[in-house]
């Protein structure tokens, strides 16, 4: 690491999160404006305006605050984890020690800990102590309990096992799995997998809210390269896509065509089969 790369890593340890934002934004060779960068990143220029001062409450869910941070931070050349996560120790999302090692994090942790054990301990051994007979009592009867489920379950074990097995076999092949562009991350939706027709996967960061015909957020997340999410069955849902060239939308295991470009938001698209395909492509799919 150079000197100056020291200075640089002093001096954000120091600032907020909205300080080192503004500070990049502003100096160095490439000074720039707020609503050139939220053209660029599709982003409303009063959440940018938001992160620089600490203004969080402006944005309304901390998902987005997080996802909008990061991009931010790519697009003025910054360590988006680094940004993300001091983001969140500020808006107290993760708990703090007073230190950034690890060692002396985890030691801290424990400490308070053990203070909430002491007292809660004694206590607990006082009362086991005055109430031990019918510690020992309860205890006997939870055996027989379990004896008794035990003999009930072994009679009907055969025919849980087949019905388990045709479940499974069943779900497996009920879910059509695109060969996607990218390597599965992490999957999203999964209670959809039975019956989903259509299947988003990132390729590139982008920020994904899917909508049912009355307006209810079904889904919402930055999604990052490889994320899968599984859309629910039916005509529908809608969705809106932070950068519209980043999400494959998959309908029956074949990419429908792309939704908008690279780094555009476009809101209002169908996630009905029939609206994504085109007739003729609908048909190849069938």
């Amino acid at each position: 690491m150079t000197e100056n790369e020291n200075v640089n890593t002093d001096m954000h340890s120091e600032m907020t999160v909205g300080e080192i934002l503004r500070n990049a934004r502003t100096t160095g060779r490439r000074k720039r404006e707020i609503p050139t960068i939220s053209k660029q990143l599709c982003i409303r220029e009063e959440f940018l305006q938001a992160l620089e001062d600490g203004n969080y409450n402006v944005i309304p869910e901390n998902v987005y605050i997080l996802g909008f941070a990061r991009n931010y931070a790519m697009e003025l050349g910054l360590d988006p984890d680094e940004i993300v996560n001091k983001l969140k120790r500020e808006m107290g999302l993760v708990a703090e020690c007073g230190t950034d090692d690890e060692s002396d994090a985890q030691s801290c942790t424990v400490a308070d800990k053990e203070k909430w054990y002491c007292g809660l301990w004694g206590r607990s051994l006082k009362f086991v102590r005055r109430n031990w007979i019918w510690f020992v009592v309860g205890f006997v009867l939870v055996l027989a309990i379990i004896g008794t489920l035990i003999g009930l379950n072994l009679k009907h074990a055969a025919n849980l096992e087949n019905t388990q097995s045709v479940e499974s076999v069943a779900t497996t092949a009920s879910v059509i799995e695109p060969k996607y562009n990218v390597n599965v991350r992490e999957r999203f939706g999964t209670e959809n997998t039975e019956n989903a027709d259509v299947i988003l996967q990132a390729t590139q960061e982008s920020w994904v809210k899917v909508e049912d015909a009355r307006g209810n957020t079904v889904f919402s997340r930055v999604l990052v390269p490889g994320d899968v999410y599984y859309v629910p069955s039916g005509d529908e849902y809608t969705a809106i896509f932070g950068n519209a060239g980043g999400v494959d939308v998959w309908v029956n295991g074949v990419l429908a065509p792309e939704q908008g470009a690279d780094h555009v938001r476009v809101s209002g698209i169908s996630l009905s089969p029939e609206k994504l395909m085109p007739e003729s492509m609908a048909k190849v799919a069938e």
